[in-house]
Parts: structure tokens; sequence; C-alpha cells
């Protein structure tokens, strides 16, 4: 069977994945790779790309998944501890700069709806681009990094009521008192479905789908809520990606929200590398090519404009000028939604051709300087603002706004220097009840929905979702844990769990609890710090009680105990013990030695028999300490404890003894 479209995506990705380990290596945005790559391979460049209406369909996909993602991160938890500069500092800097475009733009001739739309454009930044260059300088947490982020999220908010208001923009409408009418309408039947969807149906669906095994069930689910709102509100005359955002906000009340935003980023990802790819293709570079400095000239008035309304913006919230001027700095550039806006308004017209290519390479140079500015924002702070501005001038302005001087305070409840514990099982509730009752803050990753209610019902921080998610680790913040206890019986997934924490952390100290010795190199390999497996440790415990029996001091015991842990168990897997220097006195046992013997079918002697119908301390003269059985240990045994198949002794004899009883039940 032919696939018209396979050849083109072998082209497209093959030539991203160069382009973008170019970009890479000069910490460009990734996004600019993709237009590149679009630029490139599109019908203004080489022309390998011939199927683009496909292309575009698989990047509308992505806006669906981008709006479903912003819906599941919309928490009205996060927006009320940012409250204030979210809304106020949100809405002025939107007012200000679509104010500012539309007055110019009119001026210059610019019909009134078309100068407004603009301003829409132009007063949107890149959430992506941003939020990575700040994570990249470690300046999240910093005050204008805070206010920055608390801007982004009211423009990803602000899309919403953009895109309803653009076909009215662009004429589309008779009566626009009962359009507005009927818009209302529509949104309030939106919002019901929304609360109805989040209140009784949806988190009931998902705590179904989330039990058992695997995600197949899990994936499917939020796929359907997904597309199935999006296709609704088509249906209702409304575009694909707003019902998407109403099925991330329903999700985003839940207790499945991290899981599910994590199980959705990779493929959203994919999808939006297409959406950047058809924006590449849409690229006309003669057009470029044919006014330059008009083109530069419109791209630094924009980025003047954009930071200085956004000054304006964080400066009347009463922080300091120096650090609106940074978030400023920061937020000049458009975004990634400038470009999902517009293309609507290419296809009713409030865009011409000419203004959408002029948009588009704008757009292109004030994203691609953004990693550069921030680079240097200090010296543009240090060697601009402070050149024309001196500092007696800045300290009368802050003095006359009012501004507090506690601005570069940390936020108290920002989780750092944690425990975080994947698995809420019995190991893991003692960690986590040891960690409480020493003061110490603990967040809990748990999969199955019954054990994260009882760790919130104990009042921990709970991350509901399979810990091998890259999104929920980051959501737990183990790049600002002290610890990270492991604390689950599945080998693979343990495995998966130290090596993404270790790729994002390289200061976490992470603890595993393995089952089986065999696991416990590659948990090392992983980037584990300390492996404790059961198997060694249930040996510790039978010779610890053993050595006390031969009256042996206790301190002396926990000495020998602490270097066999240190050495990563050592001295149970046959290497040489490292010597201890605390006690100058030898420990020995002399003729004796610890060991484990399996029982397997055929060893009729002992299969099925007492202990004291095996006869084992009278024929070998060993005793039996303790029996594993399946799940369970036996540690008091007694005479009459019978013996079973695929038991496993352990035994106390001299290894003269022991080799002559593993010899005879060969």
């Amino acid at each position: 069977m032919h696939f018209p479209l396979f050849q083109e995506l072998i082209v497209i990705l093959a030539l991203a994945t160069g382009i973008l380990l170019l970009f890479r290596r000069f910490k460009l945005p990734g996004i600019l790779g993709f237009i590149l790559t679009g630029m490139i391979a599109g019908p203004h460049g080489l022309g390998w790309v011939e199927e683009v209406e496909q292309v575009e369909a698989m990047a509308e996909v992505g806006v669906v998944l981008l709006l479903f993602v912003i819906g599941m991160e919309f928490s009205l938890k996060k927006l009320a501890a940012l409250g204030r500069t979210v809304f106020v500092g949100g809405l002025l800097q939107a007012t200000l700069t679509t104010a500012a475009v539309t007055g110019v733009l009119a001026l210059f001739g610019m019909r009134v709806e078309s100068a407004v739309f603009m301003g829409f454009l132009v007063t949107l930044s890149s959430t992506a681009i941003v939020l990575r260059v700040l994570q990249d300088k470690g300046k999240m947490d910093s005050t204008y990094g805070r206010v920055s982020t608390a801007i982004l999220i009211f423009q990803d908010i602000i899309v919403v009521p953009m895109m309803l208001v653009t076909p009215l923009l662009a004429g589309q409408s008779n009566d626009i008192g009962a359009d507005l009418l009927l818009l209302l309408c529509k949104m309030i039947l939106l919002l019901a479905a929304v609360f109805v969807g989040g209140r009784y149906v949806v988190p009931r669906l998902l705590r179904a789908a989330s039990k058992g095994k695997g995600n197949e069930l899990f994936i499917i689910t939020i796929v359907v809520i997904c597309f199935a709102a999006a296709f609704a509100t088509q249906a209702l005359g409304l575009s694909l990606a707003l019902g998407a955002f109403f099925a991330g906000l329903v999700i985003s009340e839940t207790d499945h929200a991290y899981h599910a935003t994590g199980i959705v980023l990779p493929f959203h990802q994919l999808f939006m590398s297409f959406f950047f790819v058809s924006i590449g293709m849409l690229v006309d570079l003669h057009q470029f090519a044919a006014a330059p400095l008009t083109i530069i000239g419109l791209t630094i008035a924009v980025v003047l404009l954009k930071v200085f309304t956004t000054l304006i913006a964080v400066w009347v919230l009463k922080y300091p000028l120096r650090t609106a001027l940074y978030s400023g700095l920061a937020l000049f550039q458009l975004g990634e939604f400038s470009f999902i806006l517009a293309i609507p308004g290419l296809q009713t017209g409030l865009l011409s051709a000419e203004h959408y290519q002029t948009f588009l390479s704008v757009s292109i140079l004030s994203m691609g300087a953004t990693p550069f500015v921030l680079e240097y924002a200090d010296r543009i702070v240090r060697r601009i603002f402070l050149s024309f501005l001196p500092g007696r001038v800045g300290q009368r302005l802050d003095r006359l706004m009012r501004v507090k001087r506690q601005q570069e305070k940390s936020d108290g409840k920002m989780m750092k220097d944690h425990v975080v514990i994947v698995g809420f099982g019995l190991n893991g509730q003692n960690v986590a009840n040891a960690a409480v009752n020493s003061g110490i803050r603990c967040v809990v990753i748990e999969e199955e929905p019954d054990l994260a209610e009882k760790a919130h019902a104990l009042g921990m921080t709970v991350i509901l979702g399979d810990a091998t998610n890259t999104h929920l680790l980051e959501q737990a913040h183990v790049e600002r844990a002290r610890v990270v206890v492991v604390a689950i019986s599945d080998p693979p997934q343990t495995l998966k769990i130290v090596a993404n924490v270790r790729s994002i952390s390289g200061t976490a100290h992470i603890i595993v609890r393995t089952r089986y010795v065999r696991d416990l190199q590659a948990n090392f390999d992983a980037g584990a710090n300390e492996v404790i497996p059961e198997e060694f440790e249930t040996s510790i415990e039978i010779f610890h009680r053993v050595l006390r029996k031969y009256l042996v001091p206790e301190a002396r015991i926990h000495d020998l105990v602490a270097n066999i842990r240190s050495d990563h168990y050592g001295l149970l897997r046959g290497s040489v013990p490292k010597k201890s220097h605390v006690h100058d006195e030898h420990l020995t046992i002399p003729g004796l030695e610890i060991a484990t013997l399996p029982v397997t079918l055929g060893r009729s002697k002992v299969v099925g028999r007492t202990i004291a119908e095996s006869a084992l301390r009278e024929k070998y003269g060993i005793t039996v300490l303790a029996i594993r059985r399946k799940e369970r240990y036996i540690t008091n045994v007694s005479g009459d404890a019978k013996i079973h198949t695929d038991d496993l002794l352990y035994l106390l004899g001299s290894p003269e003894s022991i080799v002559r009883l593993d010899h005879d039940l060969r």
C-alpha cells in the first residue's frame, strides 16, 4: 500500500534532526529549528514536501494537544497563589500592548479590526522559549522569573477569548449583539459541562481506567476525552482547540492531572513540531529579501514596545524598576500562540498575505534573539538601564510607586530539601512516617489510587501516577530534593525511575529497595547511591541475632553491619570486606559460617519432613536459623517445623558440614 506522506515525514524528521543538533550546539530555540526545516523543505524552499495539506492536518492535531496540555496545567490553586500578578500584571501588559499596536497601525491607515487583531498577535510571548531559557539559567525562582511566568500564564489563558473574538473582528456577523449573546450561552453551556464532568464523570472514569497494570486503557481514555470534547465544540460552531482546552481543564481538577499530562506531552511535542514545520512552509524568503531593513526595523520596534509595556505593567505591581526591566527583556518576543491565532486571521481576511509574511519574519527574528538577550540581560540592564536612568532617579520612581523592599524573598512553601518517596507500600509508608515524625517534608508518588488516598489522608503531598513519567518527577521537584527513595517491587520500572531521576538531578541521593541481589549492580549503574536488597538485609538480621547469642558486644555488631552496608554488601557477595577502624578486636566465630541452601524437588531426605525428622543437627551439626517461604520469613524455627519444596534454608554450621549437606542433597 502506498502512503504518500511517508516519504515527506522521513524528509521532515531527518532534516529537523540535523538542524536541531546544530541549533543545540549554538543554544538556539528548537522551535526555530522546526520553522527552518519547513522553510527549507517547503514549497518556497527546495520543494521536497508536496503533501503540505496533510502536514497541516497533523499540525492541527498538535494545536489541539497543545491547548489540551495548557488546560491540564491550568490550576486554580496555582492561579490563586499568583493571582494578583497573573491577572493584574497580565491584563495590564495585554491591554497596553494591544492598545499601543492598535493605535500605531490605525495611524498608518490599517483598519481598526485588523489593527486590534495585530495587537493580539504582538501581545503574546513565547511560553516554550522563555521558560526553557529561565530553567537553563536557573532563574525560575527569581523575582523576575516568577513575574514573567505569571504573565505568560495569563497570556495562555487570554488566547481562548481572543480565538472567540476573532470571527467577530472579521465581520462574520450581521448582528453582533445576538452573536455575542449566543457566544455567551455557548460558553455557559461549556462551563456547565466542565463542572459536571470535572465533579462527577471524569474523576470516576479516570480512576477506573488507572487501575491495574499498564497504561493502555488510561491513555485511550485520555485521548477519547480530548478529541470528543474538541469534536463537541466544533459541533457548537467553535474551534477544535477550544474544546481540547476545556477537556484539559476538566482533567486538571482531578488527581490524575500530572499523570495524564506526562502521557500526552510526547504526542503533543511530536505533533507541535509538525505545526512549526507547517509555519515554516508558509514563510516566503523572497519577501524578506525584498525589504530586510523594514523587517528588522519592525522587529526592533516590536521589541522596544513590548519591553516598555511589560516594564510599566510590572512596575505598577510595585516591583522595582530593575525587576520590571528584566521581565520586559524576558517577554519581548512574539510567541507560538501568535502563530496559532494568525492562521484564522489569515483565513478570515484580518491579515493580508503580505502582512502575514511580515508577521512571520518579525516573529522568527524576535524568537531567535530571545536566548541571546536573556544570556546578556545583566549587561543590558547595567549598561543601558543604568546609563540612561541614574540610580537616584530609579530610587525616586520606586519610592513614588511605594515599591516594597522585600521583593526577592523566596516562596516559603516552595518544595525543596525534601524527600521524594516512590511507592506507598509497606516500605514507603514506613519511610514516610519516619520523615513526618522527624519534621522532614516529603512528596509521595503512587500509581495505585487507594494507596494514594491513604497517603493524602495522612496529610502528605501526593502525586498520583506512574513515576517512570518524567513529568511527574518534575512536579515532585526531584531537582531540589535531598533524597529520593524508590520503594516499589518492579525491577524494570525501578531502573527507569532511577535513570530518569538522575537525568533530572545530579545531586539527589537515590536510595533503592530491591528484592533480588541480581538487581544490585544495575541500579548502581543507573545512578542509585544506595541499593538495599531484601535478601541481604534478611541475612544481616539473622547473623545479628546469632552474634548476640554468642555474646558479641552490640556496638561491635553494629560496626560490622555498617561496614557491610557501606561496602555494598561485598562481604555477603563473597568479596574481601573492608577493614573496620572503629574497634581493634577481631570478630570471629571459630569454625562456623552462615549459608543458604535452596530446597527443590527430588531432595527426599528433607522435603516434607520436619526439622527433627531430618536430624540436620545430629547428622551434620547444622542449625536451621530461618526459612524463607515465598514472600514470608520464618525466624522462630522449632523442631516440628516442616520443610517444603522451594524453601530457602538459612543455616549455621561449619563450612565442611554445609558442603557435605549440600552434596548429599544434590
